[in-house]
């Protein structure tokens, strides 16, 4: 091996150095999850909250899934970005279009796609169904369409918008392993737990404690893939 030859991080090792960063954060995220989902079925006096936002889910229907949306995952968490001193120069006004675009696509995407899950295996909230939907989600949706979809568009954004950098890196051959592996690995560990207790609520809650998490864990997506596409310049 060439001593000018950049040495890249073994996928599966990056993977688990993100799982491991995420532990602690995720934890408190998940038992936050958890503790709504148990506040609904135990805590009476919040019952009046979940029927305000069920009756918003309801109402509002695709546009308030793309509106809640676009303002957990890419209005906040931009705003956090670009006043944040150490990430300020890798986020200019402008990118907050770009953020609030692609959530307000998953926003309607994660509504159709939890609408389907309902039309396949119904709205039940017992062990079974939620966790035929988990099993749909992390196991099929995720790997195969999101997590894939998710890291071309960013790399995209990364690359200045142009495809021809991106398009290089796929063709370089093992690009689901190097890039989307990683991550993916990131995304069982913080999101298998949460959408458990997604599932265990009815589907005109699903959407909000979706986002309850989104604004969250948007901010380590993009970190992840900044940090990355930063990395691999320096290596250069």
């Amino acid at each position: 091996m060439s001593a000018t030859q950049p040495i890249e991080e073994a996928p599966w090792r990056a993977g688990w150095h993100g799982v491991q960063a995420l532990f602690r954060p995720g934890l408190v995220l998940q038992a936050a999850a958890l503790g709504l989902v148990l506040s609904y079925y135990f805590v009476p006096a919040a019952h009046g909250l979940f029927d305000r936002f069920a009756f918003w889910r309801t109402e509002g229907g695709y546009w308030f899934s793309a509106a809640l949306s676009a303002l957990c995952g890419g209005v906040l968490p931009f705003l956090y970005l670009r006043l944040n001193p150490a990430t300020r120069a890798a986020n200019p006004w402008p990118l907050i279009l770009f953020f609030t675009l692609f959530w307000v696509w998953k926003g309607v995407e994660v509504d159709l796609w939890y609408r389907i899950l309902s039309g396949w295996f119904g709205d039940g909230t017992d062990a079974g169904t939620i966790a035929r939907k988990v099993l749909a989600d992390q196991g099929g949706f995720n790997p195969l369409y999101a997590a894939p979809v998710g890291n071309l568009i960013f790399a995209w954004k990364d690359a200045g918008f142009r495809w021809a950098p991106v398009l290089a890196d796929v063709r370089a051959g093992g690009w689901y392993y190097r890039r989307v592996f990683p991550v993916l690995l990131t995304v069982w560990a913080l999101w298998v737990p949460v959408v458990c207790c997604v599932y265990a609520l009815p589907p005109a809650l699903q959407i909000p404690l979706f986002n309850i998490v989104l604004c969250f864990w948007s901010l380590l997506f993009t970190h992840l893939l900044t940090r990355k596409g930063a990395e691999r310049p320096a290596r250069s």
